[in-house]
């Protein structure tokens, strides 16, 4: 796909990124980053073949997806230098303080090559683009780039290295994050809560809830109820973007109403982007029948990774 500055990439969940990857985030909320990065760090964490390396200021104990683990297992991850934790200042910086592009490439490549020796097959790294103490403009923009350069030089042809460059996207201005954005050829998303080929449920974060595409059938009710009451468990409203809806039966919609008039707090459910089918079908059963089930934006929803 284009980006609406020019550049082009794919958008990939990060369950299915391959080496070589040099990928992208920016997250909206901190339950964002830790289904994508903390997926991604105990993905490679998890096991013994993989080592991963993240690049950030916060203990290890305080990582996404390394919370998973329990103090033991944290602790021989560490020994093993299979969580190798470096430092912002001494990774990133020279020694006026300044953003160094080439001292973090380096270290990433070190890193990488390191692997071999110490019996790991695979390497992920992650880095806090967010975190570093660069003045804004566009000097530290120039810099910032310049370092997606040299680590898409360290990660791209290795058949062993994948990265993910994070941000939050309040860090930075909306125009320097399209610039980094597209310095990537992977724009990295959440892992899906389902997907058959038939059904595919994708948590949102802004607003909380599932995005709903392909066909909700019979077969598929039990599946997308078991979602559904996780999604408004967490006691937010939620809403469901159904953009990507192109069948549901009576029997779904009625689901739905009854899920919905059960959401503790009389929150009910919003639905996002009905398409005309879904929208004519609510229409002949009747809106007076289906309680709970609230009008929710209209149109296309914006692009996702922008």
């Amino acid at each position: 796909m284009s980006g609406p500055d020019g550049g082009w990439f794919t958008e990939r969940a990060v369950g299915e990124l391959r080496p070589g990857d040099h990928g992208w985030l920016a997250y909206r909320t901190p339950e964002e980053r830790e289904h994508v990065i903390g997926d991604f760090v105990h993905d490679g964490l998890r096991g013994t073949e993989e080592k991963v390396v993240y690049v950030t200021d916060a203990p290890p104990e305080r990582l996404p997806g390394v919370r998973r683990l329990a103090a033991a297992a944290l602790a021989d991850r560490l020994r093993r230098r299979q969580l190798r934790v470096l430092p912002l200042e001494r990774t990133c910086l020279d020694r006026a303080g300044r953003f160094d592009p080439p001292r973090l490439a380096d270290a990433v490549a070190r890193e990488v090559e390191s692997a071999f020796g110490q019996e790991f097959r695979a390497v992920r790294v992650t880095t806090e683009l967010g975190r570093l103490p660069a003045a804004p403009g566009p000097a530290a923009l120039t810099r910032m780039l310049s370092c997606e350069h040299l680590v898409d030089q360290a990660v791209a042809p290795s058949t062993t290295a994948m990265a993910v460059c994070q941000v939050h996207r309040a860090a930075l201005p909306r125009a320097e994050l399209a610039a980094l954005r597209d310095a990537h050829e992977v724009l990295v998303a959440v892992n899906p809560e389902y997907d058959d080929g038939v059904l595919r449920l994708v948590r949102t974060f802004e607003p909380h809830g599932l995005r709903v595409e392909g066909e909700l059938d019979a077969a598929r009710h039990a599946v997308f109820a078991d979602r559904l009451a996780r999604v408004t468990a967490l006691r937010r409203r939620a809403h469901l973007d159904l953009s990507g809806l192109r069948f549901i039966d009576v029997a779904g919609l009625s689901l739905l109403a009854r899920h919905a008039t059960g959401v503790p707090g009389g929150r009910g459910l919003v639905l996002d982007d009905v398409p005309p089918g879904v929208a004519e079908l609510i229409d002949m059963v009747g809106r007076h029948r289906l309680p709970g089930l609230l009008q929710g934006r209209r149109g296309s929803a914006p692009a996702r990774g922008s």
